[in-house]
């Protein structure tokens, strides 16, 4: 490993001219279990860097209190790149994009009323350096200063995309520096005079954030920044998918049409992503610019390696175009993790969510419906009950402030779906009329289905601000928080006796493996809404009725030999009782 620096026109390590050929691949997206797999495949495809953000909402979800084992555990993480003799470029945010849950900071930064977020707010900043502090303690034995390979560190996340507060930008690279994290300092904005100024700091090395036409987007950064290198910090390879939108592809020929092109102009790039992964749990973030869109559980990206971590035609593309221009390549040795189609697994045991309410989580009285960040909640559901006495004339009921999916029963019974993106038509509308001695018990179950990531709608709180009859409010609830975790061991559960389910519930089965357990990917036709758990971790979300994505991923490390637990929350209703395990994903 070495130490890089730059001149006018390029980039240097220890002395000599080098170019960057960097991919990204987020640690928290991969089981740890294959992280060396995944390294030794971005090496064998002829990189010499892996780039990758940092989690501060993993790290940090209860405030104080801090995570760096298992699948956090971002030191050995490095550590692997290094002995495969990766260099790293760290990019720890503390905001990261990613179309990651609110951009990976954390929920409870939300209680911070008065705080502003990303700016030179003395508040932030102590949250941001108390973070800091922690995981970059962990890292700053594997700086190239200190014989390590973490050659670049980037100072905020696409600043110019969202502001322009330099005397914040200083502060943050001054507690890197109050660390003792020296290496090339860097920022990364989209390739505008405006987002370049934004986030941009005179100091330090600026590169370039882009998906197509490097000839014309370079240009822009050398103009800005004549007196430096050109660098292409994210060349985004392919893209993400929301809910109820078409898969996104490219081919490798226009990829590939793009990557020739850095090499043409002399430019060093990052991949985003060389391999992106999953959104396991209820991590994947959403978008805001017209209204509410979510991310879909797969973060495959179109990579050039797969959500599964499998080589892709896009990645032989780019290891023959990096052999054109840079010489020979690692011969390839990594081997293709091994699939299997388990079959169809019955579900045979049902619990009802109104039955275990008061099993799994107490009620919190509240005059008025709270917020979940209000309440110590980050993610899951949320759940509200009251009781409305008669008479009453009939009136629409309005749910304020619903963020994200909110179902409506009447004495257990669903009468309605109000979702933030899309205000219910007038047939959909749900009213209420009591006579004199009647009264109704009202259940409100609302979705986190993931904070904003980017833009001006980052204060992103979740769960309802209100309930009405018309103009006329409701005060006196109970709500039950439902991060779905732990709390879910109390659960009671009965045989089942029919294939379909009509209520918000939960559905288990088991399947057993003979043998060493394979990747295989999960199909729930039939079923609507809802997530899963395999074994206690929660592979994701699945949404039938939206589309794109129609399987899940299941990684072999989440799985065991002899018996497996399958645990389905269907929030809506379903059809089936059984789900399938395939060989191959179907993404849309």
């Amino acid at each position: 490993m070495g130490i890089l620096t730059f001149d006018k026109e390029r980039f240097y390590m220890d002395g000599k001219p080098y170019t960057v050929l960097s991919g990204a691949m987020h640690y928290f997206r991969i089981p740890r279990e294959y992280w060396y797999d995944r390294l030794l495949k971005i090496k064998e495809c002829g990189f010499n860097t892996v780039e990758t953000y940092t989690c501060w909402n993993l790290h940090e979800v209860r405030e104080g209190e801090f995570d760096f084992s298992g699948n956090l555990n971002i030191a050995k993480y490095i550590e692997t790149a290094q002995g495969l003799g990766l260099n790293v470029i760290l990019r720890p945010g503390p905001y990261i994009c990613a179309e990651w849950e609110f951009g990976g900071l954390p929920a409870w930064l939300l209680n911070y009323e008065k705080m502003s977020l990303r700016c030179n707010d003395k508040t932030f900043l102590s949250k941001v350096e108390r973070y800091y502090t922690e995981l970059l303690g962990r890292v700053r034995p594997f700086l190239a200063s200190n014989g390590g390979n973490i050659i670049m560190i980037q100072v905020e996340n696409e600043y110019g995309s969202y502001g322009d507060d330099k005397v914040y930008l200083r502060a943050i690279a001054q507690i890197y520096k109050d660390n003792e994290i020296d290496c090339l300092y860097f920022t990364s904005d989209g390739p505008s005079k405006s987002m370049l100024t934004g986030g941009a700091l005179d100091e330090y090395l600026a590169v370039a954030n882009f998906g197509s036409r490097p000839e014309e987007r370079l240009p822009v950064l050398k103009e800005f920044r004549p007196d430096q290198p050109v660098m292409c910090g994210e060349y985004w390879c392919g893209w993400f998918d929301h809910w109820f939108e078409k898969h996104h592809t490219r081919t490798a020929e226009e990829i590939c049409k793009d990557f020739e092109g850095f090499f043409r102009l002399g430019a060093s790039f990052n991949f985003y992503m060389f391999h992106g992964g999953t959104n396991f749990g209820f991590m994947n973030g959403a978008n805001y610019s017209t209204k509410y869109e979510p991310t879909v559980t797969s973060y495959d990206y179109c990579s050039p390696l797969n959500e599964a971590g499998d080589r892709t035609p896009t990645y032989y593309a780019v290891r023959d175009m990096i052999r054109k221009y840079c010489g020979e390549v690692p011969p390839l040795t990594a081997t293709e993790t091994k699939k299997a189609a388990y079959g169809k697994i019955q579900l045979t045991e049902l619990a009802d969510l109104f039955e275990n309410i008061d099993r799994i989580t107490n009620p919190i009285r509240s005059i008025t419906p709270k917020f979940m960040e209000e309440l110590g909640q980050n993610y899951g559901y949320i759940l509200y009950r009251s009781v409305i006495d008669g008479p009453r004339d009939k009136r629409e009921i309005i749910v304020e402030d619903i963020h994200d999916r909110v179902q409506i029963f009447f004495d257990g019974e669903h009468k309605g779906t109000y979702c933030r993106w899309s205000p219910p038509s007038k047939e959909e509308r749900v009213t209420l009329a009591l006579g004199k001695n009647d009264a109704v018990r009202i259940d409100l179950l609302v979705e986190n289905m993931g904070r904003v990531n980017y833009g001006e709608k980052l204060r992103d709180r979740k769960g309802i601000s209100g309930f009405r009859m018309g103009l006329q409010y409701h005060f006196g609830w109970d709500i039950y928080c439902l991060p779905m975790e732990d709390e879910l061991s109390a659960l009671a559960f009965q045989p089942m006796t029919q294939s379909e389910v009509n209520k918000p519930s939960f559905l288990r089965g088991s399947f057993h493996i003979e043998d060493k357990p394979a990747d295989t990917f999960l199909r729930l036709d039939g079923f609507h809404k809802g997530f899963v758990k395999i074994n206690g971790v929660n592979i994701g979300r699945y949404f039938n009725d939206a589309g794109p994505q129609r399987t899940l991923f299941v990684p072999a490390p989440f799985l065991k030999s002899g018996k497996n637990e399958i645990l389905v929350f269907e929030s809506d209703r379903t059809e089936a009782s059984t789900v399938e395990f395939f060989s191959c994903p179907d993404l849309g």
